[in-house]
């Protein structure tokens, strides 16, 4: 993924209603849902669910196809993989990134012990 991409991408999901419809395309799964669907579970109105779907789509993030009289949309998840193996790829110098208050797996040589967080 090039950097202008990957930029596109997370600025399409820095706003809470774009990511609130990412995720739940992403929790639909490959099927995807109705825009109406979307619309009703985030009550958000018709045009403004527009927009943040038209948003998400230039970004690559979303996906449509007509089915019937029914637009559905679902999440790229080939776009959302290449975004997450953008922001991870020179991740923990070159070890496996394991998130604060876990432990890595025994036996895994990829991971890097957990690091604690002070705040």
């Amino acid at each position: 993924m090039k950097t202008i991409d990957a930029v596109a991408a997370l600025s399409a999901l820095a706003q809470e209603n774009r990511l609130d419809v990412f995720r739940l395309l992403v929790q639909a799964g490959p099927q995807g849902l109705p825009a109406g669907q979307v619309a009703g579970r985030l009550e958000l109105a018709g045009p403004t669910l527009s927009f943040h779907l038209a948003q998400l789509r230039h970004a690559g993030l979303v996906v449509a196809r007509r089915q019937g009289r029914s637009i559905i949309y679902a999440a790229n998840f080939a776009a959302m993989n290449r975004l997450l193996d953008f922001l991870t790829q020179n991740c923990c110098a070159g070890g496996a990134y394991v998130p604060a208050g876990e432990t890595a797996i025994p036996g895994d040589e990829d991971a890097a012990p957990a690091r604690s967080r002070r705040g």
